[in-house]
């Protein structure tokens, strides 16, 4: 099995649940193919570095999986054949970059850790200072 990830941009006038929808279509892709998803990001509305489609912003999604080879290519054809995609890329991740995903995903998941410790002990600190 090899480590892919792909990286894909929804058109920005999609509502939360059909944005949702979408990235679930793809993700049910990867799994009837024999694929297993490690990772999935979902970075948001973000600012295009230029238009396209006449569109400045999009919808960003990071999928990391491993599975075969031929599982990239379904991918890709299902991504070419639906209308909510702006762009798309998925590239084979070395021993090496999956090394640094495995380190990028273990920061992001303490750095979320550490902000829901923060956000529950906020508010205690704020009554306790109010009584």
């Amino acid at each position: 099995m090899n480590h892919y990830e792909t990286v894909f941009i929804l058109t920005p006038v999609l509502s939360e649940a059909q944005m949702k929808e979408a990235v679930e279509k793809f993700k049910t892709v990867l799994t009837d193919g024999g694929a297993t998803i490690v990772n999935e990001e979902n970075w948001g509305l973000r600012k295009l570095a230029y238009n396209i489609q006449k569109k400045s912003t999009g919808f960003y999604t990071l999928i990391e999986f491993d599975g075969e080879p031929t599982i990239v290519k379904k991918l890709e054809t299902a991504y070419r054949r639906d209308e909510r995609v702006l762009r798309f890329l998925t590239f084979h991740l070395d021993k090496f970059a999956a090394e640094y995903a495995v380190k990028r995903r273990n920061l992001r998941k303490a750095k979320a850790e550490a902000a829901s410790v923060a956000e529950t002990e906020t508010p205690a600190t704020e009554e306790n200072t109010n009584a």
